[in-house]
């Protein structure tokens, strides 16, 4: 049996329409015609010699060999993106001061740096993760010159250079073994475990809940994402987050369990409108890897 070379643009073209949910899209973000990504397609699964994706209803969903391939396709593509990187960037200096929540900390954070640093490594990186004040102190680091960048939820604050990235829908989190009987029988108000007041996803809930005169009561409240976290693996009450960095475990509650929430934008604040080469380059990854 002959090598397989895989071509990085099939690839590319595989990865990106399984992450937006949809090959027309992947299309129209790589600048590129709907058949010609489907050609990519189809020369992976000649290549693979086995189907990577089958139909469901008007969709497509990846089959056990297209999961496979997805995840060597990633790193594939991660790789090659991080060496074109290293290659043009081998000239950039300096110090770049980054801040975001949480929520990205333990997963967007080492993803996004360690590539970073990877590839420029001449560039001081200082990471500041936003525990207290949250959205409100990240914005204030950007207008007090104390941050180069800021990766937000968007709570209706701003700041001069700011870039939207997206809606986040949330969800209502709870662990498996979290006993539903209780409130929807009416017997008890529904335990909620939130962040500290001020907190944009704790408003959001309370007021869906109230709006569908639902009672609650908090259960437990902290000041950090893990104790959240914690709290709700061990079966105190449902919290409100998005998807970003959701433990191992965890889970969002069926749809119709409670009252539909909305989303919450993401936003990217820069403290200046011409920043330095190295503070562009890192705010184009982290543009790139909040969209995809």
């Amino acid at each position: 049996m002959g090598r397989i070379t895989f071509d990085l643009e099939d690839l590319r073209s595989f990865v990106t329409g399984v992450e937006l949910g949809s090959f027309a899209k992947a299309a129209e973000r790589l600048g590129r015609s709907t058949s010609a990504v489907s050609a990519h397609l189809k020369k992976l699964e000649q290549q693979v010699g086995v189907p990577i994706l089958r139909k469901a209803g008007r969709g497509m969903v990846m089959t056990e060999a297209g999961e496979t391939l997805l995840g060597y396709a990633r790193r594939l593509l991660e790789l090659n993106d991080e060496a074109a990187a290293a290659v043009r960037g081998l000239d950039l200096q300096g110090t770049v001061r980054l801040g975001l929540q949480e929520d990205f900390g333990e997963t967007f954070l080492p993803q996004v740096l360690g590539s970073f640093a990877r590839a420029n490594p001449k560039v001081r990186i200082e990471a500041r993760i936003a525990r207290i004040a949250r959205n409100a102190e990240l914005i204030d680091w950007v207008l007090k010159g104390q941050l180069d960048l800021s990766l937000a939820w968007d709570g209706g604050l701003s700041t001069p250079f700011h870039q939207a990235l997206g809606q986040r829908q949330l969800h209502w989190i709870a662990s498996p073994g979290f006993a539903l009987a209780p409130w929807r029988e009416g017997d008890e108000p529904l335990p909620l475990v939130m962040f500290d007041a001020p907190c944009l996803m704790r408003s959001a809930a309370t007021q869906a809940l109230d709006r569908a005169g639902i009672p609650w009561r908090i259960a437990f409240s902290s000041r950090s994402l893990n104790g959240v976290w914690a709290a709700v693996s061990a079966g105190l009450g449902v919290t409100v987050r998005t998807a970003a960095g959701l433990p191992p475990g965890l889970s969002p509650l069926a749809p119709e369990l409670l009252p539909v929430l909305g989303q919450l934008g993401v936003v990217l604040h820069r403290a200046e409108d011409q920043p330095s080469a190295a503070v562009q380059r890192l705010a184009q990854i982290v543009v790139e890897r909040i969209e995809t």
